[in-house]
């Protein structure tokens, strides 16, 4: 596949960034050896065909490609014709705008408002693969009840009857109208989940097997593919008339139900191989990126895994976290969510609070760290986006769930603020969520991970480590005023109070 080779050799003190966001744990690469073949395979998160150096150079390639970082050279193997390098953007802010403006501009458009000044609520945590109408409106009313502002609720797997069966399940919601008209009298916006799956041998398998609209082996039958939630077709992303049928379902769930938008979930590279037959060639990174033009449609639309889609309205959540403090849990979000800006993926969401990872709620020995659950929703308060699955006053005491709650209060009084970030974003195609080292270049911040800056002047510092009471924050060139009203003068480092009660962050006076 990769016929072309590329040795960079590394300048003095340079770093990258780049490919997968959920290398992100792993950036700056340099320090370290570092691979990583986006070709096929994007760790089940956002991935882009594009690098970074913090020197103010890029690498681009308009298709996937292998990389890897080790003894002070950067080696890319591509296709031939394809690897762009750019050189002279000074910084890490100068390469990103540079290889944006040259490879994918931002298209001047943003998803709805609403996700960058309210939570999202998640059933997935709380109901897994078992929604009803009763549950969902009983968990919409508990969220007012216990004092936590209404914003976008999404209704996740199995509200539908089989998977490409795209109508309620009549059992589990007899009246689908009438859920939605009551969670938006409650304030609330509805999405619902769907995703590319078809289960075999229904009515609906067999009408697109009979119009051509599903992915095929070299016999020309169609192809049935594991994923997680079992056997399945596959939507063909490549055939148009199979996109409109698909989109065409979603419209009639607006138009008759008043649905808002939709989780489109799954569409992973991993899902898809280089010999499936399709309408047109496709790659799985092109069958990934296919997919998620799909929410293009929409203003309410979120995403988990996509491809080669920066600077497009989409929301990006970061993939399933576990309950954990490590780098498999509330650590990663923020050098992923970093990653996922400098990916050009401006619009995007940590993973829920407390984490997503259905798994962890099935061991039996799972138990809810109160103090982990406060510090995920603190982390998440001053993304662009935050969301809820896990009902924190059904695992919380109310001491717990009354620093969640400030949190997401939090979250609502600065989405103003936030949602001309984003507004800004949709014009210049920088993040939202910025790394130290992209809003001050000369200070020396490239291994700075677990902070960040929201615009330019916000700067944020949330507890990620188990039983601190303070935290250790550097401060750039500037004046800067606490969430507590201190001052601090920088550059400098500062140890600061940090009890569970507070998030720490500043604003560049």
């Amino acid at each position: 596949m990769y016929n072309e080779t590329i040795t960079i050799p590394l300048l003095p003190g340079e770093c990258w960034w780049g490919g997968a966001v959920q290398d992100g744990t792993h950036m700056p690469f340099g320090a370290l050896p570092h691979r990583r073949d986006l070709s096929g395979d994007l760790a089940y998160n956002q991935g882009n065909p594009r690098l970074l150096s913090n020197k103010g150079r890029y690498v681009w390639s308009d298709e996937p490609f292998r990389f890897a970082l080790a003894k002070g050279q950067l080696t890319i193997e591509g296709e031939k014709g394809s690897l762009t390098f750019g050189a002279d953007g000074g910084n890490l802010r100068g390469a990103f705008l540079q290889a944006s403006r040259n490879h994918f501009p931002p298209s001047g458009t943003y998803p709805d408002m609403q996700f960058f000044n309210v939570p999202q609520y998640n059933t997935w945590m709380e109901m897994s693969y078992e929604p009803t109408q009763a549950k969902v409106i009983a968990y919409a009313e508990a969220i007012l009840e216990h004092g936590l502002p209404p914003g976008i609720l999404m209704i996740d797997d199995n509200w539908h009857e089989d998977y490409g069966t795209l109508e309620f399940h009549p059992g589990r919601f007899p009246d689908p109208r009438g859920m939605i008209d009551r969670l938006h009298e409650l304030g609330f916006r509805v999405m619902l989940w769907v995703c590319p799956f078809i289960s075999p041998d229904g009515e609906v398998f067999r009408m697109l097997r009979q119009r051509g609209y599903l992915l095929r082996n070299s016999a020309g039958s169609p192809i049935v593919r594991e994923w997680w939630n079992g056997y399945s077709a596959v939507l063909d992303g490549s055939h148009p008339e199979a996109v409109d049928w698909f989109t065409g379902e979603l419209d009639r769930l607006i138009h008759n139900y008043g649905v808002d938008g939709f989780k489109l979930d799954a569409g992973d590279p991993q899902y898809y191989r280089t010999d499936d037959v399709s309408a047109q060639p496709m790659t799985p990174n092109g069958q990934c990126e296919a997919w998620a033009r799909i929410g293009l449609r929409y203003a309410f639309n979120e995403y988990r895994a996509c491809w080669k889609c920066a600077g497009q309205p989409l929301v990006q959540r970061l993939s399933d976290k576990n309950h954990s403090w490590g780098n498999d849990g509330l650590a990663s979000l923020i050098p992923n969510g970093l990653a996922q800006g400098l990916a050009g993926y401006a619009f995007h969401c940590p993973d829920m609070v407390g984490g997503g990872q259905y798994g962890d709620l099935i061991l039996p020995d799972f138990e809810v760290d109160a103090e982990l659950f406060v510090r995920y929703a603190q982390c998440s308060a001053l993304f662009p986006m935050m969301q809820f699955s896990t009902a924190p006053w059904r695992v919380l005491d109310e001491t717990h769930l009354e620093h969640c709650i400030r949190a997401a209060h939090l979250h609502c009084r600065m989405g103003e603020e936030i949602a001309a970030l984003a507004k800004s974003a949709a014009a210049t195609g920088e993040p939202i969520m910025r790394h130290l080292a992209y809003v001050f270049p000369e200070e020396g911040y490239e291994q700075v991970s677990d902070q960040f800056m929201l615009g330019d002047d916000i700067l944020v510092a949330p507890v990620v480590k188990k039983g601190a009471v303070t935290r250790k924050i550097v401060f750039p060139s500037g004046t800067w005023q606490g969430d507590d009203g201190s001052i601090v003068i920088g550059p400098c480092e500062r140890e600061v109070a940090a009890p569970l009660s507070r998030l720490p962050w500043y604003r560049k006076q």
